[in-house]
């Protein structure tokens, strides 16, 4: 997994009625684009620290 600043992590809800959540990257502290992020969540505001598992997509953002 690849990303830069500015994209969006999709995080696939695990169980039944969890939804899905997306949090913009803030700051990528890999190497080369790969995790760990710092991301701040769109629904709240929240701000975390995440290696992103397999049921997470990164969303490329696009440069104008």
């Amino acid at each position: 997994m690849q990303a830069s600043v500015g994209d969006k992590l999709l995080m696939h809800g695990r169980t039944v009625g969890q939804h899905d959540r997306t949090a913009e990257i803030t700051e990528v502290l890999g190497e080369n684009g790969t995790p760990p992020y710092r991301v701040r969540f769109d629904d709240d505001g929240h701000e975390a620290l995440m290696s992103p598992g397999p049921d997470s997509v990164v969303r490329h953002h696009e440069k104008s």
